[in-house]
Parts: structure tokens; C-alpha cells; sequence
């Protein structure tokens, strides 16, 4: 399934760039959603950046089952997804300084300025990237 992600991806200066559906309502969560491969990315997430407005609509880390907000001045939405794309854990309004719990039927995260992920979607919803 990580391998999707690539093939329906575009290279965007160094950053690889996604599209996230949401498969029961059709909601787009993402048209500029950047992919974390590299460490510097990875390490870097919403740290220091002082608005959530940014060029892009979030973050999405591969291989990833928990997440902290340090150094991040905003909250965050977190939904946790497992392998098949299918929402495991959402943490709404995950605010700055705190560390989530390890999700272990988790696979990869994604990370939303908050308010993102709205009350329909909801624990076994599925996912779709373009």
C-alpha cells in the first residue's frame, strides 16, 4: 500500500506531495499533504513554524505509531492509520507540549492544523490517497 502512495504522488522541489480522501464522505482532508521520508522532515513536522497557515495542507509520517508537539505553537489534528489505510486513533486538537500514547495497530500518522478533522470521520473509517 506504501508503494500507492508514490505512484499517485508528484515531486514537488524536495518534498513528495499526496492528495488524502476521506472514503465515506468523499471530504478531501488534503490536496498539499507532504510525505516525511527524509530525517530532517521528519524531525521538523509543525516545529517552530509560528501559524498553521503554511503552503501545505499537512504532514503525513510513514511507519509512525505516536507523535509529540513539542515546539509546535498551534495544535494539531492527529488521525493514526494502519497499513489498509483505516483510521485507528484520532487525537482532535492534540495541543503543544504533549505526547501521544503509542498506538500499535497504528502504521503511519498524519497531522492536520486543527479543526481539519471534523466530527464525521470517525475510528474505522478508510482513507485514500491520490
Amino acid at each position: 500500500m506504501l508503494n500507492n502512495l508514490v505512484e499517485g504522488s508528484e515531486k514537488l522541489g524536495q518534498n513528495i506531495i499526496m492528495k488524502v480522501i476521506h472514503q465515506n464522505t468523499n471530504t478531501i482532508l488534503g490536496n498539499n499533504i507532504v510525505k516525511a521520508t527524509s530525517f530532517w522532515r521528519r524531525l521538523r513536522g509543525y516545529m517552530f513554524y509560528k501559524s498553521p497557515k503554511l503552503s501545505f495542507d499537512g504532514i503525513f509520517f510513514p511507519q509512525s505509531s505516536c507523535v509529540h508537539n513539542c515546539f509546535v505553537r498551534f495544535s494539531i489534528d492527529v488521525v493514526f492509520i494502519d497499513k489498509n489505510w483505516e483510521i485507528v486513533k484520532i487525537l482532535r486538537g492534540f495541543r503543544p507540549w504533549r505526547f501521544s500514547a503509542i498506538y500499535f495497530k497504528s502504521s503511519h500518522v498524519l497531522e492536520f492544523p486543527a479543526g481539519t478533522i471534523d466530527s464525521s470521520i470517525s475510528i474505522g473509517d478508510k482513507l485514500i490517497t491520490l
